[in-house]
């Protein structure tokens, strides 16, 4: 039973890592690491600045997803985010989704 119990723990954490995974290859392919990276300010904020920022605020996800889609300026300096209209509306949901997992 141990041995059961055990192997779905590992199954868990290997679906939680293949997911963490297929996001930052995600903002990679989505452009969003040409400006931002997880842990350090770039052109952007980093990532886990903005999950800091944002952590209380309960319609974050939803808030940045339409900052990815149109742009946003003045928020973290004079430097604009262009919008990112390529990037399907899902797609901009999983992205800040997994930007606010971030610490």
């Amino acid at each position: 039973m141990k041995a059961v119990w055990m192997g779905m723990v590992a199954a868990s954490a290997l679906l939680i890592v293949g997911t963490a995974q297929a996001n930052a290859d995600l903002a990679k392919s989505s452009g969003c690491m040409n400006c931002h990276t997880v842990d350090k300010k770039l052109v952007g904020p980093a990532f886990k600045d903005i999950a800091a920022k944002y952590k209380d605020d309960a319609d974050a996800p939803t808030k940045l997803a339409e900052k990815v889609k149109k742009g946003s300026q003045g928020v973290w300096g004079p430097v604009p985010m262009p919008p990112n209209a390529n990037v399907s509306d899902d797609n901009a949901k999983a992205l800040t989704t997994w930007i606010l997992t971030l610490k």
